[in-house]
């Protein structure tokens, strides 16, 4: 199991406390795996820990660190869309998904304190696993972030440190943090560990329907559910499971969009842009650290990227809500933008979003 640079291509063990290589490119991960099946699927472990066959060597770290993460079901909305119940997780975020595989390999190579930057959703799950795993953990977020989510980082324990200026400041400051400090950077943008976990929402869904959705609709911020879902689409080709991929529609908030301004134009990199104030605070990110990746494999696959009109969320987590399905502010855009899709290309049968958050989390 070892690290590759995505921009030189050195290589480095995974064990390393260097959150980047020395040029500056991020790490992915590469390790010897299986091809998918769902006979290599451990039906009697209830986590995602059940799809251990598929992940990263964690030895048995992540029997002390998981908390019955995943498994959330799939519920049908109407004739065409489903609903991904990815709040129905210990911290009520899709995140600990990848938090768990994360936190499980710190562990499992000895370290001790970890810190990370968020937006909120991605640090409550960092700090809960790390209360798990008996790691000390510090968390960087923006101003803005639900008093709540902040409130349930420092339940876990965790330091939470609320940060003035934008989402990408706090990812700066953090930054900074870690390397003044020598703290090991336990970030779910850096960190490829974390899209193990998050790729683990395909595999549900492979195993829950017996089959890939024709539409697959996920928010993108930084991209990290976005890049799971890609990993397992191209392990399920490469297991001769699925022949071609699916339509996956990459969403953005109309106010922070760098993917979708540089798709539109044909750039290879995230726009510069000014990021807008936005409800959907989880995807309020205007500089994508994996930009380039997220654009290239856009291009790669023929997906498409659309728009979430900010004045559809409030309506659509209304809506929602009304049928019984609570979720904060950024989930409710993952509806509107589905919403937007189906006005820009027609009725979208067979398709599925994520429920990412609950909505107790963003009311203030």
């Amino acid at each position: 199991m070892k690290y590759v640079c995505s921009r030189c291509g050195k290589e480095e063990d995974a064990a390393t406390r260097k959150p980047r290589c020395e040029c500056g490119g991020l790490w992915n991960l590469e390790f010897e795996r299986p091809k998918f099946s769902l006979d290599l699927v451990d039906r009697d472990e209830w986590s995602i820990f059940r799809y251990r066959a598929f992940m990263p060597p964690l030895g048995d770290a992540w029997r002390a660190v998981s908390l019955g993460e995943g498994l959330t079901p799939v519920v049908r909305l109407d004739d065409d869309l489903s609903l991904k119940m990815d709040y129905f997780m210990p911290t009520l975020s899709f995140k600990d998904r990848g938090a768990a595989v994360l936190v499980s390999h710190c562990r499992a190579v000895g370290v001790e304190s970890v810190a990370q930057d968020s937006s909120g959703n991605a640090g409550n799950s960092v700090a809960a696993y790390c209360a798990r795993a008996g790691i000390a953990c510090e968390i960087f977020v923006p101003e803005g972030t639900s008093p709540k989510k902040i409130d349930m980082i420092r339940a876990h324990g965790a330091v939470a440190n609320v940060i003035p200026g934008s989402r990408d400041h706090c990812a700066d400051v953090c930054r900074a943090a870690v390397r003044e400090r020598g703290l090991y950077y336990a970030n779910h943008v850096y960190n490829p560990f974390f899209y193990e976990g998050t790729k683990t929402y395909l595999y549900e869904i492979y195993e829950q329907l017996g089959r890939v959705p024709r539409n697959i609709f996920v928010p993108v911020g930084n991209g990290t559910l976005y890049l799971g879902i890609v990993k397992a689409l191209e392990e399920f080709l490469a297991a001769g499971l699925i022949a071609g991929m699916p339509n996956v529609v990459v969403m953005q908030s109309e106010n922070c969009a760098p993917l979708l301004e540089a798709w539109r134009s044909g750039e290879e990199r995230p726009a510069r842009i000014v990021p807008r104030p936005t409800l959907a605070e989880g995807i309020a990110i205007g500089r994508p650290m994996r930009g380039e990746a997220i654009l290239a494999s856009v291009r790669k696959y023929d997906f498409k990227i659309v728009a979430v009109p900010e004045d559809a969320i409030l309506a659509c987590r209304r809506e929602l809500a009304a049928k019984g399905i609570y979720c904060e502010h950024t989930t409710a855009a993952n509806y509107a933008g589905y919403r937007r899709y189906c006005e820009l290309y027609g009725r979208t049968p067979d398709s599925v979003i994520p429920m990412c958050g609950a909505g107790l989390k963003s009311d203030h």
